[in-house]
């Protein structure tokens, strides 16, 4: 690997930690036990998007489909990419409904997802865990496929995944499907020659 490649592979790395820290407050593994859940944790707002409210020249590959599951997203109160990210799920035509929460961990916790895999916020969808910047068409062939698995993710917060673009920049990053709290990989993207190993 060249030096100018790894200088580049090394801003995009810190820059997507930088962004996990600031959109949840927190680091992506923090090293000691979060709080317990306060008053304020335990009743999340709950938050939809009202009917027509995508913009009037959306394609019609953006209308919600009744088919498919509702996907309900956890996240902070002020991350913008995790409601970007819902955008783009609804724009796959699926159903979102966001839920503002204070302890992500909790969540995290919750649903089972292992520190090393975790991201700035959590859905869940027809039963499945969908932990971080998961493209809807993962999301989509994971639930035709319907594995006996615990769900989807992308841990961190790679530039150019769903919700993270940053122009045509795209940090090579893998989706990995958690079976037994293990992960395997279930898509790639980014430059082949560039794609991380799983931990």
């Amino acid at each position: 690997m060249n030096a100018t490649v790894m200088i580049r592979t090394l801003m995009l790395a810190l820059l997507s930690t930088l962004a996990l820290a600031a959109c949840t407050g927190e680091g992506a593994a923090p090293s000691t036990p979060p709080p317990a859940p306060s008053a304020a944790d335990a009743e999340p707002v709950r938050q939809t998007a009202p009917a027509g409210s995508l913009p009037a020249t959306a394609s019609a590959a953006t209308d919600v489909d009744a088919a498919r599951p509702v996907v309900t997203v956890y996240k902070s109160p002020t991350c913008g990419c995790c409601t970007a990210w819902a955008e783009h799920m609804r724009e796959a035509g699926f159903p979102v409904e966001t839920v503002d929460v204070g302890d992500m961990s909790a969540v995290k916790r919750q649903y089972g997802i292992p520190p090393g895999l975790q991201s700035c916020h959590t859905a869940v969808v027809d039963g499945y865990a969908i932990e971080g910047h998961v493209p809807a068409e993962d999301v989509k062939r994971l639930l035709a496929g319907a594995p006996e698995a615990g769900g989807l993710a992308v841990p961190g917060m790679p530039i150019g995944s769903p919700g993270m673009e940053q122009g045509d920049t795209v940090q090579p990053y893998e989706v990995l499907l958690i079976e037994d709290g293990q992960p395997t990989v279930f898509a790639r993207y980014g430059a082949a020659d560039q794609a991380g190993v799983l931990p």
